[in-house]
């Protein structure tokens, strides 16, 4: 948790943004995994709820009344029979307090409060709730069907977090950083395991170990697989073989819930084959493409379009693509290797608010996004940068058999691809490389002091000298 003034300040801020009303920010409840008692561990807290109230503990609610500027922390004091089993915590005056709050009150209170501001036609800003447990208790209190919940969220109060979420203050920063500092120690971790006959699923679970032993939790699950193709390919229980490339994507968040994502691939053998090189290389140089672009005042939609233009150039003196360049991007052709965006914005969630909509985050009245073309339709950052925001640098190239027999079977795209090309690598897997990119006053920088190595040199030479 941070100081109790970052709190204050940042509800006070919330307070001129949104200006009237009463806001309710709902905190997570624990979450059963097969039964009730068994819960995910470990508990997760809403971002949102945790920027402005700092609180981990389950079943709390932050209640701001603008108009009588009255901050309250909503929850319910453990019993004796929990106290048992879990030991003493804090109560909720004191969770309050130390967050800044003035006053607290029991969740049956929750109801009161609510009534109160419908009697009064006083509007009640919510954000759209993703929890089923959360959108009942919403359905209770005020009335709204959880299929209206979404719709109803204020829009008020999303575009006033996500201004504040956007941008980040330095202790955001020192804590991004320290989740990259655990994301070097899993990725590096993977590298050393890597070798034939290991299973996929036994590298995945050292993995994810690191970030359990160095911080709160694993910010997304864990991809390890030798099938890079598939985007959200989970660790399997496949033996490793020599010759294939392995991709893992993987992150980690810290005890205040700040996220890393990073992604490597790398020959499972230690050594890149001459038709990986080929392919790594230009993966390589759109990852450090996009560091050179981003700015303040470019939109990441155009670094995103500048990078797929320079796969496909490079991808066309291999025999893989054909034609003109800006008219095969203008139709979707690149989308064939690169069918997900460059990247997206990170914070305290891996893809940061995106509770809150995408086209809420990621774009504005500036920048929409495009929803038709299949490739662009996945592009979840597209305005323009601002000092502060973090976004990730992802960019791939993926050989998808399904897709490569869809597109030629409809002839799309036809006048800019090498179908018969395309056919010798669909055994090729696919290949990412990602890392955290802190928007700066004139640039770009990567987070992390360690670099993850990624440049096939240095790939190869940690892999040999750190075998295990």
């Amino acid at each position: 948790m941070f100081s109790k003034e970052t709190y204050i300040r940042r509800r006070a801020e919330l307070k001129r943004l949104v200006k009237s009303g009463i806001i309710i920010l709902f905190g997570n409840n624990d979450s059963p995994a097969n039964f009730p008692n068994n819960g995910y561990y470990p508990f997760r807290q809403d971002s949102t709820f945790l920027y402005y109230f700092g609180q981990q503990r389950d079943g709390l609610v932050g209640v701001i009344d603008l108009d009588e500027d009255k901050e309250t922390l909503i929850g319910n004091d453990i019993d004796i029979e929990d106290i048992v089993w879990y030991g003493s915590v804090d109560t909720v005056a004191d969770m309050a307090a130390q967050v800044g709050v003035e006053h607290w009150a029991p969740m049956k209170e929750l109801k009161t409060i609510c009534n109160a501001a419908l009697s009064q036609k006083r509007p009640i800003h919510f954000l759209p709730p993703y929890r089923y447990d959360i959108k009942l208790q919403l359905f209770d209190l005020i009335g709204i069907h959880p299929n209206q919940q979404k719709e109803s969220a204020s829009m008020e109060l999303i575009k006033a977090v996500v201004k504040m979420r956007s941008t980040k203050e330095q202790q955001e920063i020192e804590e991004l950083e320290r989740a990259s500092v655990i994301g070097y120690k899993m990725h590096t971790t993977a590298m050393r395991l890597t070798r034939p006959g290991v299973t996929e699923k036994y590298i995945g679970g050292q993995v994810d170990g690191i970030a359990h032993s160095y911080g709160a939790m694993v910010s997304f699950p864990t991809i390890f697989s030798q099938h890079g193709e598939i985007m959200h390919g989970n660790p399997s229980m496949a033996e490793l073989e020599s010759g294939r490339l392995v991709l893992c994507d993987a992150g980690a968040e810290t005890i205040n819930n700040y996220c890393s994502d990073h992604t490597r691939t790398y020959p499972v053998n230690g050594k890149f084959s001459q038709r990986q090189l080929e392919i790594y290389s230009i993966v390589e140089a759109a990852h450090d493409h996009a560091l050179e672009v981003a700015r303040p005042g470019v939109k990441y939609a155009d670094v995103h379009f500048s990078v797929c233009r320079l796969i496909f150039d490079r991808l066309k003196e291999l025999g893989l693509a054909k034609g003109d360049t800006e008219e095969a991007v203008r139709q979707g052709a690149h989308a064939m290797f690169l069918p997900h965006g460059l990247g997206h914005m990170m914070g305290m969630d891996v893809h940061d608010m995106e509770n809150l909509d995408q086209v809420n985050v990621g774009f504005d009245e500036e920048t929409r996004p495009n929803l038709e073309q299949f490739g662009t339709n996945c592009l979840r950052m597209g305005r323009r940068l601002q000092e502060g925001f973090v976004v990730t640098d992802e960019p791939g190239i993926y050989f998808i058999p399904a897709l490569i027999d869809e597109w030629r079977a409809k002839g799309h795209c036809k006048d800019f691809l090498c179908f018969d090309k395309l056919e010798t690598y669909k055994d090729f897997g696919g290949i990412r490389i990602e890392d955290d990119l802190l928007i700066t006053a004139d640039g770009a920088r990567f987070l992390g002091n360690e670099r993850i190595p990624y440049h096939p040199k240095d790939v190869e030479a940690y892999m040999a000298e750190n075998k295990q």
